[in-house]
């Protein structure tokens, strides 16, 4: 027996666990639902998603609706009379005429309930949590707020950073999406305990800016930024290779405690970092050491 899936998604995440499918043989993919193609880079060029790719390449029919009302779009979902519709970081709340056509499975990127919408995974990170996880669960009108199916937990390793964390949970996310259809019959769901629940919020750029207050939320910062927005100061410099070597110890924030190599340590009102790189506004990214030694910083003076 085959199960006839459609399939909904956006991002890197998605387009691996639509491969997982794909690559199943008691699964068949027969339709797929992505975003729209969005302009990127400083050229605007018009990018298809990582979902949609995947599926062309194997000859899979692709919807883009830029909303689930569109006309049509129901109708076209409801044709091919899917067992499941599993939905991955899709980015858009699925309508109850859709949810009603087949059981829905959303695979989010977090121990539900906690960390609900748009950004588990940095919230995890951001708030230094021992451990993260993917919950797979049968969806309702709600924003992540249905009853769950399965989890897997993953122990996060202090120094683990957003790319690393995203690679391990995009391949449990990959193990669970099979586990939950093909034991979905005796999975018995488990309702959301909603006094435990958290929402986290889109990421934007301005999180990014740190103040040398507090080391150990910069370095969260670090880990859950990576790629974007990073982290950096109000006047535009961005830090990279950055370290946790403290967190209680009293400084002047931003002062210059000492060189390691090519690299300062940087003290906190609470706390101590490394940083390795700098990078001031508009121009390249140099070691920490060669950045000091250009503006004539030494130990005691104000990183910035």
């Amino acid at each position: 027996m085959k199960y006839k899936i459609v399939y909904m998604g956006t991002p890197h995440y998605a387009r691996e666990i639509l491969k997982t499918l794909i690559d199943a043989e008691d699964m068949d993919v027969v339709l797929v639902l992505t975003q729209p193609d969005r302009p990127v880079g400083r050229k605007k060029v018009m990018t298809p998603p990582p979902v949609k790719v995947l599926a062309q390449e194997h000859g899979i029919d692709v919807l883009q609706p830029s909303r689930l009302s569109e006309e049509g779009i129901e109708e076209a979902i409801k044709s091919q009379n899917p067992d499941f519709i599993i939905v991955a970081a899709f980015g858009q709340i699925l309508p109850q005429s859709i949810l009603d056509i087949a059981p829905c499975i959303n695979l989010h990127a977090s121990l539900l309930p906690q960390y609900r919408g748009a950004s588990p995974v940095q919230q995890s990170l951001l708030n230094g949590d021992e451990k993260t996880g993917v919950t797979s669960m049968l969806m309702e009108a709600g924003l992540d707020t249905g009853p769950m199916l399965e989890k897997i937990e993953f122990v996060i390793p202090k120094e683990m950073r957003l790319f690393a964390l995203m690679e391990q949970l995009t391949r449990d996310a990959c193990m669970l999406t099979l586990s939950t259809v093909r034991n979905f019959e005796t999975i018995t769901p488990e309702v959301q305990d909603e006094s435990q629940a958290s929402l986290c919020k889109k990421i934007k750029k301005s999180d990014g800016q740190i103040d040398f207050e507090d080391a150990e939320i910069i370095y969260n910062k670090y880990r859950a930024f990576e790629g974007w927005p990073g982290i950096f100061a109000a006047n535009g410099t961005k830090f990279d290779e950055v370290a946790l070597l403290e967190n209680d110890k009293t400084h002047t924030a931003g002062e210059i405690l000492s060189f390691e190599e090519e690299s300062v340590v940087v003290g906190c009102s609470k706390g101590a970092l490394k940083i390795g790189i700098l990078q001031p506004a508009s121009k390249k990214a140099m070691t920490a050491k060669a950045y000091c030694v250009g503006r004539g910083k030494k130990i005691g003076d104000n990183i910035l």
